[in-house]
Order: C-alpha cells, then structure tokens, then sequence
C-alpha cells in the first residue's frame, strides 16, 4: 500500500542524521519548484528516506557517499530468491531506485554544490558522479505482447485498399 506524499514528508524529521534529513527536505523542495507531480516527489522520498536510514551504521552523511559499493550494497537489499519471487519482479524496484537515487544524487553534486557557490546550473547539464553510473539491471520477464484484434486489422486492410485505389 502506497503512502501520501504528507506521510511520506512526515517521516524526513526522524532520520537520525540531522545533515541528511536537511538535504533531503532540500531536495524536496526542488523537485516542488521544478514542478515534479506529487507523485514523483513521493517516490523519490521514500527512496532517499530509505537510503539515508540504511547508512545509519556508518554514520555518514550523503556528502560522504562516493563508491559503488554503498550504493549496490543498499541496491542490493531489494534482491529476493527465485523462490520469494519467481518472476523476478524484484527487478524492478531494484532499478527504480536506482533512478531515484541517481536523481538525488545528480541534484547533490550539481545544483545544491553550485547552488551554494551562488551559480546555478541547467538540469541538462549536469553530471553524473562516477559512484553512482551504475548501470540498470535487465529483466528476463517477457513483455506481454500487444494483441491487433483480427477484425480491426482486416477492416484497415479493405480501407486501406480502397483508398489507394481511389487514388489511382
């Protein structure tokens, strides 16, 4: 069951890390500025949320993030065995936070650093940080096949030969 964006905002205050749950409100209102649906915003937070509390042990802030390994071993969390998930679903949501991350991250290291240095830069611009280009993983799911109804496909058929006729 999905949360409500307000919910959601709720539970930034109770991130342990007072740096990390200040960045994360601060992304937050990014994305309301750039006009991200609620929706998004919801999704993005609940990934950053997540993230930040998986750092706890550590006790970093995302200013501290700079391998693969941290982010994969959070990543990593969402795998689930063949048997816990036959269809391999977990695929998905592996890769969807991954996106999400990507975006925080991307955010992090380009608007709020220039941000601060009192020059913004176009989202377009942006580079990715080499700690977080990890590639997504590929599902081996098959897609479900888009069907033509027969009946549709021959009535296109016969108009369409009646029109390249009348243009003969």
């Amino acid at each position: 069951m999905s949360s409500k964006l307000s919910t959601t905002i709720s539970k930034i205050p109770t991130i342990p890390n007072p740096t990390n749950s200040s960045l994360i409100t601060e992304f937050h209102t990014y994305m309301k500025t750039n006009d991200a649906s609620e929706r998004h915003q919801n999704n993005s937070l609940k990934v950053c949320i997540a993230f930040a509390f998986s750092i706890i042990k550590e006790d970093i802030t995302f200013y501290d993030i700079g391998k693969k390994d941290q982010i994969l071993s959070f990543l990593d969390t969402k795998i689930k065995s063949q048997e816990q998930d036959p269809d391999r679903k977990w695929i998905t949501t592996w890769n969807h936070n991954l996106v999400h991350l990507k975006r925080f991250f991307r955010w992090l290291h380009n608007h709020h650093k220039h941000e601060q240095e009192g020059n913004d830069i176009a989202e377009s611009e942006w580079e990715t940080p080499s700690f977080i280009n990890i590639k997504k993983r590929k599902t081996k799911r098959l897609s479900r096949p888009f069907i033509k109804h027969k009946t549709v496909n021959y009535t296109c058929c016969i108009i369409d030969k009646i029109c390249n006729r009348s243009l003969l």
